[in-house]
């Protein structure tokens, strides 16, 4: 299975000596040896004509994407409690961190809030790992701004032209005169990934546009609502999960202008009526197998898509 599997090869054998008449001595130590060894092997369960000895560890390391991070966490301790026998370690980092250590072969479970690149999948090939990719849940990626920003609607189109730079006071997009402040994750988050190719480049193939350099790079999801609260000219972008609109605006949006502005929901998104809606993924290096295999397992249960609903995102079913 892809948790730790060590392999305890015997590296000792025992040499055939000669017992000579005249060395008593030898033959008493060769059978007081032979003895301990055989009542060792007896302790341990351990057969002496045996090369190898497998045993198996139930530790699975979980590391990668921060808008998966807290259903990571929720997910290891339920099923703590339904396998005490399974260690789960679960660290944020971003998409990169976790599909780079998928590639190291330093981890058995790499979360993603975007799919693997090809270059990606080519290193990984590269290094004799094969990716194989999970759905474990949907996110909705809501727009949000101040409570106190009179914008309650934004096109795709101008969503791109204000992350561009190319609008840059909100009165062009029918707000207050006042400068945008943009905020984005940083380059390492799958969320920015995603919000590059879907947004600021409105997910047309072959085109280049970034974002403009003003924007803010956030280290987590907390550093963009936390820029957000305090600065009502601010604009970013978070799983809906994260979002609190006790404190945080969350704006409609619509593909273009000729389509409905919808708010992201759990119901929006599953049905794909929001724009700015994802999957969520696990990585595992080869099918998985084992302990690994039956945490997948658990995770797209109706017990483990629970916690996708608690904790504010969009369930997966195999059958979507």
């Amino acid at each position: 299975m892809s948790v730790t599997i060590t392999s305890m090869r015997s590296t000792k054998r025992l040499r055939s000596q000669r017992c000579c008449t005249n060395k008593p001595h030898q033959f008493w130590r060769q059978l007081l040896f032979l003895t301990l060894l055989t009542a060792l092997c007896s302790c341990t369960g351990a057969n002496p004509s045996t090369a190898n000895t497998t045993t198996t560890s139930n530790q699975i390391q979980n590391k990668g994407s921060d808008t998966l991070v807290n259903i990571a966490l929720a997910w290891a301790e339920a099923y703590r409690e339904a396998r005490p026998d399974v260690s789960i370690a679960v660290t944020g980092g971003g998409s990169g961190t976790g599909i780079a250590a998928l590639i190291n072969g330093t981890v058995d479970l790499a979360n993603a809030s975007r799919a693997m690149k090809e270059n990606e999948i080519e290193e990984a090939q590269a290094n004799g790992i094969e990716p194989v990719e999970h759905i474990v849940a949907i996110d909705a990626l809501a727009v949000i701004v101040h409570p106190d920003n009179p914008v309650s609607q934004l096109t795709i189109t101008q969503l791109a032209d204000i992350y561009t730079g190319r609008i840059t006071n909100w009165q062009g997009v029918g707000g207050n005169d006042a400068p945008i402040i943009l905020l984005s994750r940083e380059t390492n988050s799958g969320t920015h990934v995603y919000f590059l190719e879907e947004v600021v480049r409105r997910g047309e193939a072959g085109n280049k546009d970034i974002f403009a350099p003003q924007t803010l790079l956030m280290p987590s999801s907390v550093g963009i609502t936390s820029e957000l609260r305090r600065n009502p000219n601010a604009i970013g972008y978070d799983g809906l999960g994260y979002v609190d609109p006790a404190h945080e605006k969350i704006l409609a949006v619509a593909r273009d202008e000729h389509s409905p502005y919808m708010l992201p929901s759990a119901e929006t998104a599953a049905d794909g009526r929001y724009p700015l809606a994802r999957n969520l993924f696990m990585y595992t290096a080869g099918e998985a197998t084992g302990a690994i295999a039956e945490y997948l397992d658990w995770i797209i249960s109706p017990t483990g898509q629970a916690i996708v609903v608690k904790l504010g995102f969009v369930p997966f079913t195999p059958d979507q």
